[in-house]
């Protein structure tokens, strides 16, 4: 049926609101634009970058309607928790697996994830979680913001490692979804994250060449803690 359809089918009329977000979700955003009814963005987790529900509980207004939930990079979304909250003010809870997600091959995606938490070191690991897929193996680089991560990608593709920054820009700042928001974690995961290769064709040595070009970069990184 698609994120419209559900949410006509459940009553989401123009005007409503509809709490989803910033974090990658444009057609999600759109999707409910398009319904005439208006996004408003909540901010993420700062390790599952999935909808905090607390910042939903704070984004509930009296015109919100529903809040649409989206697991992010193989990682679940607190689920339980948001449909707490949409429980307690009566809001259609609406909960979507990402674009493209592949369960095929879950496993030997949590061994290379494993082999890399173990080994890499001046980035920031995802966290392991119960039931995580690793969709997308996920780092923080730490420093300043954007140009240290932007260097690091570009050294580590100079150095033949397919990786890419998984979200370029909030929701918010895109044209026709733009608003007058400013949302700490979802900034923060914007700026430090890059996606590292971990598809089920890799093998031990393309990980292992993969870790030892991450490691020999940590002089590009400033301390974050």
């Amino acid at each position: 049926m698609g994120t419209v359809g559900t949410l006509r089918a459940a009553g989401v009329r123009a005007g409503d609101e509809v709490v989803l977000s910033a974090y990658g979700n444009a057609d999600v955003a759109r999707s409910v634009v398009e319904l005439g009814a208006v996004p408003v963005f909540a901010d993420v987790d700062a390790e599952s970058y999935c909808l905090d529900p607390a910042a939903v509980a704070d984004a509930v207004t009296s015109r919100t309607a529903a809040v649409v939930a989206m697991h992010r990079f193989g990682r679940r979304a607190d689920v339980g928790w948001i449909r707490e909250v949409g429980q307690r003010h009566g809001l259609l809870v609406l909960v979507e697996d990402e674009p493209g997600a592949d369960p095929a091959g879950a496993e030997l995606r949590r061994a290379h994830a494993a082999y890399l938490d173990s080994r890499l070191n001046g980035v920031w690991t995802p966290k392991p979680a119960a039931g995580h897929t690793y969709e997308q193996y996920v780092v923080r680089v730490p420093g300043n913001g954007r140009p240290d991560r932007d260097a690091f990608g570009r050294a580590l593709r100079a150095k033949g490692v397919a990786c890419k920054v998984p979200v370029l820009a909030p929701v918010y700042r895109m044209a026709g979804l733009r608003r007058d928001v400013f949302l700490p974690e979802t900034e923060r995961a914007v700026d430090e994250t890059l996606a590292l290769p971990v598809h089920m064709g890799m093998s031990r040595r393309e990980l292992h060449k993969m870790v030892g070009a991450c490691n020999a970069l940590g002089g590009l990184l400033q301390p974050a803690f």
